[in-house]
């Protein structure tokens, strides 16, 4: 296998954990803009303690990017975990690497492998969302200034979800990532009413994360459910947010959609002439795209054009730098991406922290 972006080639069984293959390398760098801060506000910390709770219950192929892949995708999976490990434990390792790609500040959030919707146990489920959250917690607070943390709530029961998002919220956490479905319903289900209410009174960031399309059958080879799948199961959510109205009863609700949106945010169209063609589809007072723009994304989108689309389409105050980090499909040179992308220094500014700062009060 060839590694275009370093023209080397990949050996059977790896991983690579270096700038994207999705664009030229070494293209001249503009500086810095005057007054710029640089913060990733997608990064991923691992809680070893709330694993060891559930081991032996909590079934890992109730994961969508687990049950829809093959043996080798699983295998290497698995490798990229003991890989990366320290990066998801260690303070003083992440530091190293903030420093080495430019980053003056991180938000950082669970694993999505560590949000628990599917344990039998609803208690053990609560006990152990707490574990993952006092165990960011004290990533954050090892180095203080250098990380704000979003938390996890048990979202499968929507009365403890509330209580946990109260908990995260008075004890500075920025907001809760979830998961874009819920043990096959949908985020816009009635159920989960009260956590949409919640999150807008108490001013959360809720952060929608995916771990692999729900129903990946025809995903499971090449590493699909991750490169198609993920995205894909993102736009799915969105869709169901703004179409079943939790936009329009929730105009300050901060949600974000990691992954640039999906593919919703490059085919808006679609959904907009959808809502003006058909009956069925007018669900909403104002055109779909009306609910997108109130939506804040990252800039993980691996090429130029793709972050211009986005950029325009939402404007630069509700696109922010992203990484995904430390993942193999994370954004390895996230300030390089703002830079080449031709952007004023106003629009460079709030895309590479400004933006960011704004929504999660830094």
């Amino acid at each position: 296998m060839q590694d275009l972006a370093t023209g080397a080639a990949l050996p059977p069984g790896a991983n690579r954990y270096d700038v994207t293959a999705a664009r030229p390398r070494n293209l001249p760098r503009a500086p810095l803009p005057a007054g710029a801060r640089t913060i990733d506000m997608h990064s991923h910390v691992d809680v070893p303690e709330a694993q060891a709770m559930v081991a032996g219950v909590f079934d890992p192929m109730t994961m969508p990017l687990v049950r829809f892949s093959t043996p080798e995708t699983r295998a290497l999976n698995m490798k990229q975990s003991v890989e990366r490990r320290d990066l998801m434990v260690d303070v003083q390792h992440r530091l190293a690497e903030m420093a080495r790609y430019g980053i003056d500040h991180q938000v950082i959030m669970p694993t999505p492998f560590q949000c628990f919707y599917s344990l039998p146990d609803a208690g053990l489920a609560v006990e152990a969302t707490r574990a993952v959250n006092e165990g960011v917690a004290r990533f954050r607070d090892a180095a203080p200034g250098r990380f704000s943390a979003l938390g996890s709530v048990p979202l499968a029961d929507p009365v403890a979800a509330v209580a946990e998002l109260t908990w995260l919220m008075a004890n500075g956490f920025r907001g809760a990532q979830i998961l874009t479905s819920v043990n096959g319903l949908e985020l816009s289900d009635p159920q989960f009413e009260p956590f949409w209410a919640a999150a807008e009174a108490l001013g959360a960031v809720i952060l929608l994360h995916p771990n692999g399309f729900s129903d990946g059958t025809r995903l499971s080879r090449f590493y699909f459910n991750n490169t198609i799948g993920n995205p894909f199961d993102t736009t799915v959510a969105l869709h169901y947010l703004i179409f079943d109205g939790v936009l329009e009863r929730y105009p300050a609700l901060k949600l974000i959609a990691v992954h640039g949106g999906g593919y919703v945010a490059a085919y808006s169209g679609r959904m907009d002439h959808a809502w003006g063609a058909r009956s069925d589809c007018q669900s909403t007072p104002l055109p779909p795209t009306e609910y997108l723009k109130r939506i804040w994304f990252d800039s993980v989108v691996f090429t130029v054009p793709q972050l211009q689309a986005l950029v325009a389409l939402v404007g630069a105050d509700h696109v922010m730098m992203g990484t995904d980090y430390p993942y193999d499909m994370a954004e390895y040179d996230p300030v390089g991406h703002v830079l080449e992308a031709g952007f004023d220094q106003a629009t460079q500014r709030a895309l590479l922290g400004g933006s960011a700062q704004a929504l999660f009060s830094l």
